[in-house]
């Protein structure tokens, strides 16, 4: 069924002009250029008032002042690869199957980027992509396989942070320099000299945590990492403390997230803040990356013809909910920047339409004038930030007033679906009734601390009703369920002898080693029983660990 519907994708995103004839190429010579930078784990709410005001981030600000920013934008999958398969493919996760950060699109998927190039379009990208199949640590994919096991492990060392006590250190993530560094020889020396439209994608890492390995073999990355340098952008002062619900107070999920994060032990207010301060300087060293190929585009007088675009692939929780990472739908981990700019897009506007970002797809061929499938989940962004779109059946086509994010990775013991509405933020679990459902009025209490899911029977009923017209959620968990164990059971036969030990030093591997034959006899249980895909009550089990 996957492979019909890619094959429509294709077959439609791929329609007339015929490339070759006199019609496809006066298209072409009129198309703009289009740069995109995604970052990774950037909170989009530091792009909007007051949140910007925490950090000094002047291209940003830039952006926002000469083009359009879109205030309610949502990752569709809050993990880095099936977040960027939705990018990419313009499906949502469940039509992609992208279910975790080692199961994402095939390698020959027709992207958004394959379709511009047959039609013109010289075409470039550098930096990190991750929206195929294949990626990341074995340590990632068993933790995500095993999430249903009646166990509860740490998976990551504590956070922390590491300061690099420089006043000079511009290039602290010396990688993602290095790409901006590619991606401008790359437009100095061919997007400026080529007669032909470009659409360049860099993709950043920061500012997502860095390594860590101090906490032992396998190691996760919980080190927020910075230079004195960009420490001083951060105005320490208005950096906000989180509140926190008590530990018994927690959602299910939300605490089992919490304990796999290694943040339920005790914090001060002191490294709250500098995690939170050590979080923005790294956002303000993206925010000069982006700058970078801004200004590069103004010294080749490309950028009046060139739409430049901002996003990232999801958030950063930064001690928000006690949780630092992403892997959660409240707003910092679910909600994204992103910024246009550029001919035909129109200046200093703020859009609060829910857009997310399978709308990228459509845009991008919007952009260059192809026509774009309606087959795709999402819509074209021209249709909110220019005066016109260039396809005039886009322009026809009703933006759906909600946006739909499903998580199905680590870290979290149950598949996760938010369905957020203008002032309502609906979030199921599993099955729709082994876990209990979440609601936020967003309106009036934007911190979602307060689940007001039971106090609002008739709303929660309508909106899980919506939700599931959109997916049919339980049987997408039921499917997510049986591939988890199908996985596992072939990973661990791949191990042959060799499984105990393998299994003893993953990421949990402090906590693993404490009890091994328990542990290894909770995931003997689960595989024999063929449980259904139910979040466990982990504040109970938190108690045989403690």
């Amino acid at each position: 069924m996957l492979l019909l519907w890619v094959s429509a994708v294709a077959a439609s995103a791929l329609a007339a002009p015929t490339p070759g004839t006199r019609e496809h190429e006066m298209r072409v010579a009129r198309a703009p250029n289009v740069v995109i930078i995604a970052s990774d784990s950037f909170d989009g709410r530091l792009t909007l008032q007051p949140g910007s005001q925490v950090v000094r981030l002047p291209f940003i600000n830039f952006m926002r002042a000469r083009g359009t920013t879109f205030l309610n934008a949502y990752t569709n999958s809050p993990i880095c690869c099936p977040s960027r398969a939705a990018m990419w493919s313009g499906l949502f996760t469940h039509l992609t199957e992208s279910w975790n950060n080692f199961k994402g699109l095939a390698p020959n998927y027709t992207t958004w980027m394959d379709v511009m190039e047959k039609h013109g379009y010289q075409t470039q990208k550098f930096g990190k992509l991750d929206y195929t199949s294949g990626h990341h640590s074995i340590s990632n994919r068993v933790e995500a396989w095993t999430r249903d096991v009646a166990f509860l492990l740490r998976q990551e060392g504590r956070p922390v942070v590491n300061l690099i006590p420089d006043k000079d250190r511009r290039r602290v993530m010396e990688k993602d320099w290095q790409n901006t560094d590619r991606a401008i020889g790359w437009l100095r020396q061919e997007a400026a000299n080529d007669t032909k439209p470009f659409v360049l994608y860099l993709g950043l890492n920061l500012p997502h945590p860095y390594p860590s390995p101090s906490s032992g073999e396998n190691f996760g990355a919980s080190t927020f990492r910075t230079s004195l340098y960009w420490l001083e952008k951060v105005a320490y002062d208005a950096i906000k403390i989180p509140k926190w619900l008590a530990l018994s107070e927690m959602h299910p999920v939300d605490y089992y997230s919490s304990y796999t994060k290694n943040c339920t032990g005790k914090f001060t207010e002191e490294e709250i803040k500098n995690i939170r301060a050590f979080y923005y300087a790294m956002c303000a060293e993206t925010d000069a990356m982006l700058g970078e190929i801004i200004l590069t585009l103004r010294e080749l007088d490309l950028l009046q013809k060139t739409i430049v675009i901002y996003t990232a692939d999801h958030g950063e929780m930064a001690m928000e909910h006690r949780q630092f990472y992403k892997m959660s739908m409240y707003e910092a981990s679910a909600h994204v920047p992103l910024l246009m700019m550029g001919p035909g897009i129109k200046v200093n506007v703020q859009v609060p339409n829910l857009v997310s970002l399978v709308d990228i797809y459509p845009t991008m061929l919007d952009i260059a004038g192809i026509a774009v499938p309606q087959t795709l989940s999402g819509y074209s962004l021209l249709t909110l930030s220019s005066e016109a779109s260039a396809n005039e059946q886009t322009r026809k086509i009703p933006r759906l007033p909600w946006v739909l994010s499903e998580f199905h990775g680590c870290n979290a013991n149950a598949s996760t679906y938010m369905l957020r509405t203008d002032q309502w933020k609906y979030i199921a679990y599993a099955d729709g009734a082994s876990v209990q459902p979440q609601l936020f009025d967003l309106s009036s209490d934007p911190d979602e601390l307060t689940n007001i899911a039971t106090e609002f029977p008739e709303i929660t009923y309508s909106l899980d009703q919506k939700l599931r017209s959109i997916i049919n959620y339980p049987k997408v968990s039921a499917s997510v369920h049986q591939y988890n164990r199908k996985q596992f059971i072939t990973w661990k036969q791949s191990m042959g002898q060799n499984y105990s030990t393998a299994i003893a030093h993953l990421r949990w591997h402090q906590d693993w080693q404490k009890e091994p034959w328990k542990n290894e006899n909770a995931i003997q249980q689960w595989l024999a029983a063929h449980p259904s895909p139910v979040a466990k009550d982990n504040k109970r089990t938190f108690l045989s660990y403690v």
